[in-house]
């Protein structure tokens, strides 16, 4: 790190100004109450004192205050510390002590997101070792079972070990996948294909698709008015679906029996639309809110382990909506409901 130093003259000047004034002082007292002076002498001795002074005291802070100061500054240059980098440094106390400051301030920031950033971390690697060991485990279970127990030669045990060790490996390769899709968004190294569609057509297909599960627990999938007319949004097709997948999906895994999940398409602008999905289920209580996004957090850790998944779908619709440039948003009154809205351009 280059480090330029600016020198700082305040201190000498001062302390030889109070020194030069103590001095005149001095003589005008011992003018008047002892013995006179010349004038010559009131005059020149204080002048030639302070130039003295100065000097000889700029020389001292310099041979001991300024190389212990550079010396400073080069160790804490070896912590790479951007505020100190490549700035002129000065001498001056008063600097010095603002600069350190802002050093601390920015180290202690820094401390405090790798910390966040070390919690995240164990956080993360303790999900997704339970989201792959539970699959894995299923799978090795029945394996086990079919090569030591004997089941293999009976067919029907066979072929229903084989099936349920299968939906394990299924839902393996959907949480690869899924981390595979939200690497790619985070590098920026997924396409969005832009395209004209209507989003009308491509909710009823999510409908469609999903009834079964929202039969299951009595929940109606509906509109909330019959929409005549498509709304044509441009967007990659079968990522709005699968954001919208994700969400309705959701909206039942936490929805109430006999409960509603509800879909609304509002124009709120010339070239924006906003797609809300809310429901009456279980909500969400706000200590959940600022991380309902991160990757494999869940709110209900056993509950939704039980109804599957990978754990990052909402990480997923985060990234799809942001590559599109838009929004998402989420309100949420816990037992009470949440919805989830996105925004969509529908010109271009």
């Amino acid at each position: 790190m280059a480090i330029n130093f600016k020198k700082s003259y305040k201190f000498a000047f001062k302390s030889s100004l109070y020194i030069s004034f103590f001095v005149v002082l001095s003589l005008l007292v011992y003018h008047n109450f002892m013995q006179p002076i010349n004038y010559f002498i009131l005059i020149v001795f204080p002048v030639t004192l302070f130039f003295f002074s100065f000097f000889l005291m700029q020389y001292r802070v310099e041979v001991f205050i300024y190389k212990r100061i550079k010396k400073l500054y080069d160790e804490v240059s070896l912590l790479d510390a951007t505020s100190l980098q490549n700035k002129t440094v000065t001498t001056d106390v008063s600097t010095l002590t603002n600069d350190i400051r802002n050093f601390a301030k920015e180290k202690k920031i820094e401390i405090e997101s790798l910390n966040v950033r070390e919690e995240y971390r164990r956080e993360f690697l303790g999900n997704i070792s339970h989201e792959l060991k539970t699959p894995l485990f299923t799978v090795q279970g029945y394996l086990d079972t079919l090569i030591e127990g004997g089941a293999i030669k009976d067919k029907t045990l066979r072929v229903k070990y084989i099936e349920r060790a299968s939906k394990g490996v299924e839902r393996l390769i959907n949480i690869v996948q899924d981390l595979d899709m939200i690497s790619k968004f985070e590098v920026g190294d997924l396409n969005i294909d832009i395209e004209k569609f209507d989003i009308i057509n491509e909710i009823q297909n999510v409908f469609d698709l999903l009834e079964m599960k929202a039969d299951a627990k009595n929940i109606i999938l509906m509109f909330d008015e019959k929409y005549i007319s498509p709304i044509i949004v441009y967007a990659d097709k079968d990522k709005i679906q699968q954001v919208l997948t994700n969400l309705v999906m959701n909206s039942i895994k936490y929805g109430k029996e006999n409960g509603t999940t509800e879909i609304a398409v509002e124009k709120i602008s010339k070239t924006k639309i906003l797609v809300r999905i809310y429901d009456n289920g279980q909500g969400i209580e706000q200590q959940h809110m600022s991380r309902i996004f991160e990757r494999f957090y869940r709110i209900n850790k056993s509950g939704s382990r039980e109804e599957g998944g990978s754990g990052l779908g909402l990480a997923i619709v985060k990234h799809i909506i942001e590559a599109h440039n838009e929004k998402i948003f989420v309100q949420s009154t816990y037992q009470k409901g949440s919805e989830f809205s996105f925004t969509l351009k529908t010109s271009k």
